[in-house]
């Protein structure tokens, strides 16, 4: 026997364990690999697919309508008279955010940056960074126009160039309303049991409150609540102004440039921001694909290398108005903390986290996704697990001494999220 083997009643048992804390049963799909039917396996695919982007269960009329109504606002595509721009990343959310509504068609976006002589690192925002925006309105102010805004480039004096792919926002409500307490109560219980790969929770400022916040969203968990989230996109991804986010990003970093902005209030009063959050706020989480008993074997694998030393399996909510996201236990095998990922790390530095961190990526709907890892560089599960560095380095060494059988099995585990 294989020296990773396990033995039949002891695998059972943890299967049996192991299943009851890190799944949703609603909303799973069972198929029977004693008379495995390719034909039945690819209808319920077909049929779990057609419900990623759809709202969380069980919501009221009231909700479903805040939901809908989210949803025109997130494919609504803005125009220079509603304020998108000078410099812009796309005109409409769905753009990125889409295949299916609410998922990534892998859109690269561009970070850069440079290192002082004192080894700290240069956002460069006076020449247009971190983020680069590659999209411009062109030209305005009449004919002739008096000017005429181009898409940011890469300065030349940059060090660091980055990409990172837009996120999925399935379930993001679910996310928003786990309590600061409980990731810090997650991250002080990594650093007791498992040091080697304890995360470090990133503290950030909450714009609305003035408080400091557990800091959840984006590549580096620079970003506290869904609300801010979407006001931030509206600014550094469409160029709209808000009232939380009220400055608009000068041009390359010339603030001169906003001389010849065709519209310098305020573009958003608040309202296209909220529609936004409401829809992300309401969005179900990614059902379950087919689970195999090969898939729950790896789930024992799973926990057995350490992988869920940062992807948790299970997190849950606290108290919420809406009662479908309410003190609910969910699966999204992520704890949302940063990680020294070693080579891995993007070299970008913001708030807090440092270049060689980044936020655990959450694992539910990773079998839709073709593009893996911050920059998308991984195509295949098995390739994202090879490239893992750091903190990551101990579980990725596990995985590569794995027997053939057990490798297969964690990707069949891997592949039913």
């Amino acid at each position: 026997m294989h020296k990773h083997s396990w033995s039949t009643c002891s695998a059972l048992t943890s299967i049996a364990v192991l299943w009851l804390v890190g799944c949703e049963p609603s909303q799973n799909v069972f198929t029977d690999p004693a008379a495995p039917d390719s034909n039945a396996t690819a209808r319920v695919e077909a049929a779990v697919a057609a419900r990623l982007g759809g709202p969380l269960r069980g919501l009221t009329g009231d909700e479903m309508a805040r939901f809908a109504a989210g949803l025109d606002e997130f494919e609504q595509v803005e125009t220079v008279d509603e304020g998108l721009g000078p410099v812009f990343n796309e005109a409409a959310c769905s753009t990125c955010h889409t295949n299916p509504v609410g998922g990534t068609n892998g859109r690269v976006e561009t970070r850069f940056g440079r290192l002082a002589v004192d080894g700290s690192f240069d956002p460069m925002t006076s020449a247009g960074g971190s983020l680069l925006q590659d999209h411009a309105i062109g030209a305005v102010g009449g004919d002739p126009p008096t000017h005429s805004y181009v898409a940011e480039f890469v300065p030349a004096e940059a060090t660091i160039t980055t990409k990172r792919i837009t996120t999925p926002l399935f379930g993001l409500g679910l996310v928003d309303a786990v309590p600061d307490a409980a990731l810090l109560e997650l991250a002080r219980r990594q650093a007791v049991n498992t040091p080697r790969t304890a995360g470090t929770p990133h503290m950030v400022l909450e714009i609305r409150s003035g408080l400091t916040r557990v800091g959840r969203f984006g590549w580096k968990a620079q970003v506290p609540t869904l609300f801010q989230f979407s006001g931030d996109a509206y600014l550094n991804e469409m160029g709209i102004t808000n009232p939380e986010f009220p400055n608009e990003n000068c041009p390359q970093g010339d603030c001169t440039l906003l001389t010849y902005n065709p519209l310098p209030d305020i573009n958003d009063d608040g309202a296209g921001v909220v529609a936004f959050n409401d829809f992300m706020t309401l969005l179900a989480a990614p059902p379950r694909g087919p689970v195999t008993f090969q898939a729950l074997l790896g789930r024992v694998v799973f926990s057995r290398i350490g992988c869920d030393n940062c992807h948790t399996p299970t997190l849950v909510t606290g108290p919420s108005p809406v009662a479908a996201l309410s003190r609910k236990v969910f699966a999204p095998f992520s704890d949302f903390l940063l990680h020294d990922m070693g080579a891995l790390g993007d070299g970008i530095v913001q708030g807090n986290a440092t270049g060689r961190q980044m936020r655990t990526a959450p694992l539910w709907g990773v079998r839709t996704r073709t593009a893996l890892l911050h920059d998308g560089r991984a195509t295949t599960i098995r390739g994202a697990i090879a490239a893992h560095e750091g903190q990551g380095r101990l579980a990725r060494d596990r995985f590569i001494r794995l027997s053939l059988g057990e490798k297969a099995a964690l990707l069949a585990f891997l592949k039913s999220l």
